[in-house]
């Protein structure tokens, strides 16, 4: 049952300090680190009473380490210094307290010092990521590491310089994520039956066999991000959300995004735009049903949102049911990441240029500023594992995906960086798709939006005012996870809940305080809400396809092998 949720003052969620879905696509030029390195090394030349000042509070702070005294704690979350080495060992415990001390005190010497706020906010994420670097827990010295080299009789240390040696040829210099040789997509993963049976130069359209016996009339469309590929919607059976729509008597479709390269530089939005309409126009030939239920995620949801925006204007919307849109940027405005600091006119035009000249933005570029906007996670928790315990990365289907990187047209990535910077859907006519004005307010389709309260990528206050873009009967909830996790959220999960209100105020804050916290995951709300959407029941049609639309191969097809 629903329990009335009361949070205590000041405690907003709010997402990662450092990343969201902008850093990746923007990316981070090193001259713009190298300037903000270069402006504190100036202040710090020019101000030299005030580092003077810092340097003897270390100092003194140093002293009371020596003598034992233990000042400081790592935060709780901060599963480097778990290991109850690093406080019950005298000489680990002072080099904890020294770490913990010198991070402290550049954040008061940034935070006391004459730099602008936008300039502080650039000096603390530098700061931040040099203090990950420098971590005691990235040496040999690690207690972890001096463990396992012992019970291994040294052979942790071999095997360690082995898969550094691997990742420098392989991996572009990044520690593996995930053990790659554990997962095969088609073998273990995205294996639930079905065929292709559209394809035109973008997408294949995925029909899938029924696993009921009656279904619901008007089909489901899952329309993934181009960044990824599918099957973030079907992983394991226990975390399939095509299994899950399925076995609950949906009718369900599933869009599969060629990796491009350099050739397809000229697909822009409208081009993807267009291509999801043949396959909207296929997944209602094949059902018979005038219309169809949409699903997307992250810019899978953006480029659903502008196919609805162009239909309003050519008075064909009658094509869409429904819209349900997770973890989907439509208002792109974020003003929560210091990262996005560094990004000016200059940065923009010299990201357009880069993907110009190559044809595409290469996922493994996006990826690279992903790790370095959470180092801690996606970095040095893999270099400890890897390299100072020398063991393999772990075999996670999650990680799997994540680490099954596609690429970005260059037009499309252009258009991306313009959304971006223009926040043009939050205006009618800002954004024009196949050369109509899109107005987001005369979509007047019932949407079901879900954010998550952790996410990093998509915050979640910034997909609540997305929600309020949209015209018709709006629906919003708030999972507590992650942006992956906010999708991959089977029932089942003690952990889960969620948050919801169903009065949409214009300011997300004044939501979620209202907001009632129920326990478990969303996807048994959506399906209700998809349910009542999708039309009359009727006795499976167990077929795939049809004469115009043929099955032509298994899924999950060929676009998502391509690399």
């Amino acid at each position: 049952m629903p329990t009335r949720n009361q949070p205590a003052a000041n405690t907003l969620p709010a997402p990662a300090a450092f990343m969201n879905a902008q850093n990746a696509v923007v990316g981070l030029r090193g001259r713009d680190l190298f300037s903000t390195v270069r402006g504190i090394a100036l202040h710090s030349l020019k101000h030299p009473l005030h580092s003077a000042k810092h340097i003897l509070a270390f100092g003194g702070q140093l002293g009371r380490v020596l003598i034992g005294d233990t000042p400081y704690k790592p935060n709780p979350a901060d599963t480097r210094f778990a290991d109850p080495t690093w406080t019950l060992n005298p000489f680990y415990r002072r080099s904890l307290q020294a770490y913990l001390a010198w991070q402290r005190q550049i954040a008061l010497w940034i935070d006391e010092s004459d730099l602008s706020a936008d300039d502080r906010a650039r000096a603390l994420f530098i700061a931040s990521l040099l203090n990950d670097a420098l971590s005691p827990s990235n040496t040999l010295l690690n207690p972890m590491a001096l463990k396992e080299l012992f019970n291994s009789g040294g052979t942790s240390v071999l095997r360690g310089l082995r898969h550094m040696y691997d990742d420098l040829l392989h991996n572009h210099g990044l520690p593996s994520q995930v053990n790659k040789q554990a997962f095969e997509v088609g073998r273990n993963l995205a294996t639930t039956q079905g065929a292709v049976v559209f394809r035109n130069e973008l997408l294949e359209l995925i029909q899938y066999r029924p696993m009921s016996e009656k279904q619901y009339l008007k089909p489901l469309l899952i329309v993934p991000p181009q960044i990824n590929k599918f099957y973030i919607f079907d992983l394991s059976p226990e975390k399939s959300f095509v299994q899950y729509a399925l076995k609950n008597d949906l009718q369900v479709f599933m869009v599969s995004w060629r990796n491009p390269d350099a050739r397809h530089r000229e697909w822009g939005l409208s081009t993807y735009v267009q291509a999801l309409e043949e396959a909207v126009d296929a997944c209602r030939a094949i059902t018979g049903s005038k219309d169809v239920n949409l699903l997307g995620a992250c810019a899978g949801g953006l480029t659903m949102a502008a196919l609805q925006g162009h239909l309003q204007a050519r008075r064909q919307l009658r094509k869409i049911n429904s819209a349900s849109y997770a973890v989907s940027l439509l208002d792109s405005q974020i003003d929560n990441s210091p990262a996005m600091l560094f990004v000016d006119e200059q940065t923009l035009e010299s990201a357009k240029r880069r993907s110009y000249q190559a044809g595409v933005l290469d996922g493994r570029d996006m990826a690279k500023v992903f790790a370095w906007m959470r180092p801690n996670d996606l970095i040095w928790n893999y270099w400890i594992n890897n390299y100072l315990l020398g063991k393999q990365p772990p075999a996670f289907d999650i990680l799997y995906w994540n680490n099954d990187n596609t690429r970005l047209p260059a037009a499309l990535h252009g258009d991306l960086l313009d959304i971006f910077k223009h926040n043009p859907l939050t205006r009618p006519g800002g954004l024009e798709v196949c050369g109509t004005p899109i107005d987001l307010q005369k979509v007047n389709v019932d949407s079901f939006s879900v954010a998550g309260i952790n996410d990093h990528i998509t915050p979640w206050d910034t997909v609540y005012r997305s929600t309020l873009l949209l015209g018709g009967d709006r629906r919003f909830v708030l999972s507590n996870a992650g942006h992956i996790q906010a999708i991959l959220n089977p029932p089942g999960n003690p952990k889960a809940n969620y948050f919801e209100n169903g009065k949409l105020s214009s300011d997300p804050r004044a939501w979620y305080y209202d907001a009632k916290q129920v326990g478990g995951s969303w996807w048994p709300e959506w399906l209700s809400w998809i349910q009542a959407r999708s039309g009359e029941q009727r006795e499976t049609q167990m077929t795939i396809g049809n004469q115009r639309y043929p099955a032509m191969e298994a899924a999950p097809g060929t676009y998502v092998h391509i690399r």
